[in-house]
């Protein structure tokens, strides 16, 4: 989880990186502040944008400024929180939509929150109510994303069938049921999420087209191009990914060095 808060009453326009999670965008600001658009389709208020969205522009505007707190959920966690994901993948929805009720209750409880660390206990504890009133999904489909996620994209899904002892039939079936993707698909999405955050490091694209698995340069603009409809220059320029080591550690060492890894990023 990350809180952002900006505090003039400017326009926010924000074009949002692919990542390999569920997002939800809860707005805590006075009023409908958000807006989040994805492939024309456009929600106000509180939403999630499911696995690969495409081109996803976080905005808005606000009297007081923008506030939000924004939760990043591995589709492992989003199958306990809101069932199986498919039906997610490539759209944004109103958090209403998929969480009912408990939505407009949640965000009362968050703005009355008196600090950051508050709303992030009050979120925790509304996400592990939902988690433990669903079934968890089949831990072959599970076992199979960490092996995607740790091998950072790079490994076929014939290697991944063999490894959960299922047909790569079968493999294909539950994987796509219960993620929201083919696990081909899966496994481009997290090479591009490693490979992006290499080019915002600085990195030049040959040097990330060779550490990320792509076959040459060329490869790895057209996989950035489909994945955020821009080049891998105004990929590395993006905001959002110079401060994921801060609001997302990665590291166990980052993890590790506060008592919580809850980060609260302000924008400005």
């Amino acid at each position: 989880m990350a809180g952002f808060r900006q505090s003039a009453p400017a326009r926010m326009d924000i074009a949002m990186v692919a990542h390999p999670s569920v997002t939800l965008f809860v707005d805590l600001s006075d009023g409908d502040g958000l807006v989040c658009d994805a492939h024309g389709r456009r929600e106000c208020g509180s939403t999630v944008a499911g696995l690969v969205p495409g081109d996803l522009r976080l905005g808005g505007r606000a009297a007081g400024g923008i506030e939000c707190l924004q939760i990043r959920l591995s589709p492992l966690l989003a199958v306990a929180v809101f069932g199986a994901s498919a039906d997610l993948s490539g759209t944004v929805v109103s958090l209403e939509d998929v969480w009912g009720r408990d939505a407009g209750r949640a965000e009362e409880r968050l703005r009355a929150a008196a600090s950051w660390d508050e709303r992030f206990t009050i979120a925790a504890d509304a996400l592990g109510r939902r988690m433990s009133a669903r079934p968890s999904l089949d831990p072959e489909v599970a076992a199979a994303w960490w092996l995607v996620l740790t091998s950072r994209g790079r490994v076929r899904v014939d290697s991944l069938a063999n490894e959960v002892g299922w047909s790569r039939k079968r493999l294909w079936s539950r994987f796509r049921s219960q993620i929201g993707l083919t696990p081909k698909h899966a496994a481009r999405l997290v090479r591009f999420d490693h490979a992006a955050h290499l080019l915002a490091a600085g990195d030049a694209a040959a040097k990330v087209a060779a550490a990320s698995g792509y076959v040459d340069q060329a490869h790895l603009h057209r996989e950035v191009k489909a994945f955020t409809g821009v080049t891998p220059t105004a990929v590395a320029a993006a905001p959002w990914l110079a401060i994921d080591d801060v609001a997302w550690p990665t590291s166990f060492a980052d993890l590790t060095s506060s008592a919580c890894p809850i980060r609260q990023v302000p924008t400005r």
